[in-house]
């Protein structure tokens, strides 16, 4: 007898069949981009424009059609091209994965990893590590998702789970954690900047909203480990199913053992050596990797993780391979590389189409002109409160699939919404926490975010069909339920009056009132 599949895996089963049956994802961004193209051509001609509540400047559509635009992509696509941002942190941190995988480094790791944790709380470690390798930037992209979808590979599970589950902790869960992180500061500047149109004495701490975003780190851990136990991987299991270890490795032998354990420890020693080298450019007051001037001293330390993980991967497998004799000359190491940037071609010819669009859409200014009207829409609307908060999370969450950028919408969004919640007695922090938990859910399902082309060939590994429709279905549940779980919490937070950072209550004092 068949098993019974509900309505909701049929409709995901629907999703995965209809985005599959389009073209390939390169050939999809191709079209976008000559729709792109059209769009602008159109509404340049009829004068759409608005005006940036920021800067008061007009943002008029623009052509990509005109003599400008044209000569601009003929002499700026190789630049398009390299300047894409996860081009480049993908290209250096694989460079140090891959000698740290190739070593075994990665393999005998993981391995520990499984024999440390239980399996029942598998799943959750892999969806906590996302949500907090927020604190590393974009970098949680590129080096956990394939590290977990090798972990369920090692331990018989859906690799795609692991990488899924990974993914939605990075992506979904990227406004919580349970530190400050860059994305903190950076956001308090724009809400500071807006609020002072209101009070300009106002100040927004980059602890903001960090009450709520500690408590949404529990809120995602669990409900990203139930969704991927409980409907992606049973999905996977049915719709892509992949030839699983299943326990059957050949146990190492002695001598094995003894290189495995030679390497760890040599791999051991170097990991604290580079802790020890980072703290020390970091901590001290005036160290190189601090920026006493700057809103969040920590700044330079942010910019630095990607070059921070290329070298940590990179010595750490170097060690491993010395202490396991998988290395034996500099040769080695070179040869490991060269394989690992062998296997990026289908990543490179993806992001190349990709990095086109985005830098297209960005040059019409259709996407910025779409955000600014959302905004006056909300204005125009009437509403107060909570119901404008609740409608602050959808247009975000909306608006987020056409910009990724948090800080780019935050910017546009930001001189509207917060005096106009000031007006009415709407904390700036209340609204800064609204707009986090809009900016965050959909980021797992839009393929315009610069990662998605990296997610995909990863995925592409483990099943060679699996298509941009197969992604978004997978993903799509994640993004569901972290957007109702999240939206839920905001409002109980709002409405109970709990601050939700220190001192950042969810109400001011208005003028005049009472």
């Amino acid at each position: 007898m068949s098993e019974r599949v509900g309505f909701g895996q049929r409709m995901l089963d629907g999703i995965e069949r209809a985005g599959n049956r389009l073209p390939d994802p390169v050939t999809l961004f191709l079209i976008a981009i000559v729709l792109v193209v059209f769009l602008s051509m159109v509404l340049a001609a009829t004068g759409t424009s608005a005006v940036h509540p920021g800067t008061g400047k007009e943002v008029a559509a623009i052509s990509l059609a005109d003599g400008a635009n044209i000569r601009r992509f003929l002499t700026e696509l190789p630049t398009v091209f390299t300047s894409f941002h996860p081009l480049g942190l993908v290209l250096v941190v694989m460079l140090g994965v891959g000698v740290a995988e190739r070593t075994g480094l990665i393999g005998v790791s993981l391995a520990a990893l499984v024999r440390a944790v239980p399996d029942q709380l598998l799943t959750l470690t892999v969806v906590f590590a996302g949500v907090q390798a927020s604190l590393a930037a974009d970098a949680g992209y590129v080096v956990l998702t394939p590290l977990a979808a090798a972990l369920f590979y090692s331990v018989g599970r859906h690799p795609i789970a692991g990488l899924a589950a990974a993914f939605a902790g990075v992506s979904g869960g990227f406004s919580a954690n349970l530190l400050i992180t860059s994305l903190d500061a950076l956001l308090a500047g724009i809400t500071t900047e807006a609020a002072r149109l209101y009070d300009p004495q106002y100040e927004v701490l980059a602890t903001a909203n960090y009450y709520l975003m500690i408590a949404l780190v529990p809120l995602f851990t669990i409900i990203g480990a139930v969704v991927t136990d409980r409907v992606v991987e049973p999905r996977l299991n049915r719709t892509s199913p992949v030839d699983l270890p299943g326990g059957q490795e050949t146990e190492p032998t002695a001598a094995q053992r003894a290189a495995e354990k030679r390497g760890l420890s040599f791999a051991g020693l170097t990991l604290l050596a580079v802790v020890a080298a980072v703290l020390f450019l970091t901590v001290p007051e005036g160290a190189i990797l601090r920026d006493e001037a700057a809103r969040d001293p920590l700044t330079p330390f942010y910019g630095a993780i990607v070059t921070i993980l290329f070298i940590a991967f990179l010595l750490c497998g170097i060690a491993y391979g010395i202490g396991a004799r998988v290395i034996r000359n500099d040769r080695d190491v070179v040869g490991m590389m060269n394989e690992t940037m062998g296997t990026m071609g289908g990543y490179l010819v993806l992001a190349f189409a990709a990095s086109v669009f985005i830098a297209l859409f960005n040059w019409s200014q259709l996407g910025t002109i779409l955000a600014i009207n959302g905004a006056a829409f909300l204005q125009s609307i009437g509403i107060t409160g909570l119901p404008l908060m609740l409608a602050i999370v959808l247009v975000a969450s909306m608006i987020n699939i056409l910009i990724g950028s948090a800080s780019a919408k935050w910017a546009i969004l930001a001189p509207v919404m917060v005096p106009m919640l000031m007006g009415v007695g709407v904390a700036p922090e209340a609204s800064q926490a609204a707009y986090r938990v809009g900016d965050a859910f959909t980021n797992i399902i839009t393929p315009l975010l610069p990662y998605m082309p990296l997610i995909l060939i990863m995925c592409k590994r483990y099943v060679s069909n699996f298509g941009l429709g197969s992604l978004i279905a997978t993903m799509l549940p994640y993004s569901i339920w972290f957007g109702i779980g999240s939206t839920l919490l905001m409002c109980i937070w709002y409405l109970s009056g709990l601050p939700f950072g220190p001192g950042a209550y969810s109400t001011i004092p208005v003028p005049g009132a009472g």
